[in-house]
């Protein structure tokens, strides 16, 4: 998948653009707040997923005006397409000249990922951060997935109702068994799910993460839980931890409770690894995520880079700039001194919302 042209109008700073994209690397540089994340937004909107900012549809129209639209010409397959969104107070999608409604009902139609330095906190913070990576990049590729994980929720909260309310009705005890069967066959499909993806994931990492590293560091990445893919075993780990669990009013295991550890040389990347560690190591596991994407999907998914190249040395620079093969991809960076390195590609200038090439 190749990305053309992308036209803009009233979108966030940028009143009226029309870039012709280079297939290979395209680099966005300028102030901050200039507009160059607005960019990379515009082009995530085609994938149908809601802004990687976490922007309301009308926090996407210019100040001052009332309605925006963004246009992209791209090839799919050989084939040359073209997608409208138009943004009022919503988003409207329509592609090759066919009216979607909603823009998420072109989800899986264009594929991209997107790393910002949100995605840092895959690598920094807590559990939570971890598995909405895991679980937003397999619910793109599995739709089955999240209804899946939208029932095991819905039975660990009637799990854990049951564990307050029992010790003023000890006869809820009996109810808890029809909701330990929900969480452990739901559960049990959910970890099955996310290990293969780490399997797969584990394909491509060592190698991505080894070329950005100038094979100086070696990365792992391992599932982690304490309940089970098998359906029974974790039904019973459940009704051995029911004491424990009434006492803490909380179901203590399960996939909403698991974890990915990650280590670079064997020491945890969370703990002990340096900023360029954590963001070689972030940056790592979105590219890998795109290669699982092509290897499910037959399409390569286009990467946006938003702010990846601060606080790289050099070295990992390079290998971002120059040694990302057959992908296209878009950066945006303040620096210049940051795409020095630059061999082959086109750069863009964007100075108060307006786009210079």
């Amino acid at each position: 998948m190749i990305f053309k042209k992308l036209e803009l109008n009233n979108f966030r700073k940028i009143k009226s653009a029309k870039l012709k994209l280079h297939k290979g690397i395209n680099i966005f540089y300028g102030d901050n707040a200039a507009g160059k994340t607005s960019i990379l937004e515009a082009l995530w909107s085609f994938t149908g997923a809601k802004s990687f900012r976490g922007s309301k549809d009308t926090d996407l129209i210019s100040f001052g005006s009332e309605k925006a639209s963004i246009k992209l010409y791209f090839l799919d397959n050989e084939r040359e397409q073209e997608c409208i969104i138009n943004i009022e107070k919503h988003r409207e999608a329509i592609l090759n000249d066919v009216e979607y409604g909603p823009a998420s009902k072109i989800a899986g139609k264009i594929n991209a990922i997107v790393f910002s330095p949100i995605d840092l906190n895959i690598i920094e913070n807590g559990p939570a951060f971890r598995r909405k990576f895991l679980d937003t990049a397999i619910c793109q590729l599995y739709p089955s997935y999240l209804d899946i994980y939208k029932k095991y929720l819905r039975a660990v909260e009637q799990r854990n109702k049951i564990l307050k309310d029992i010790k003023y009705n000890p006869m809820l005890l009996e109810f808890l068994e029809d909701f330990e069967n929900e969480i452990s066959s739901f559960g049990a499909q959910i970890i099955d799910y996310r290990e293969k993806f780490i399997e797969k994931l584990n394909k491509y990492l060592p190698n991505i993460y080894n070329g950005i590293s100038l094979g100086k560091e070696k990365i792992e990445i391992f599932y982690e839980t304490d309940a089970d893919k098998q359906k029974e075993k974790f039904k019973e780990k459940l009704k051995l931890l029911r004491d424990e669990d009434i006492k803490n009013i909380s179901t203590s295991i399960g996939p909403h409770r698991d974890d990915i550890d990650i280590k670079i040389d064997s020491i945890s990347a969370r703990y002990f690894g340096s900023q360029g560690q954590k963001r070689s190591a972030a940056i790592a596991l979105k590219l890998s995520e795109s290669e699982v994407i092509y290897e499910i999907t037959g399409k390569k998914p286009v990467a946006l880079l938003d702010d990846v190249m601060s606080e790289l040395d050099t070295n990992r620079q390079n290998y971002i700039l120059n040694h990302i093969k057959d992908w296209q991809v878009f950066i945006t960076c303040c620096d210049k001194e940051n795409f020095s390195s630059l061999k082959e590609g086109k750069i863009f200038e964007v100075k108060n919302g307006e786009i210079f090439s």
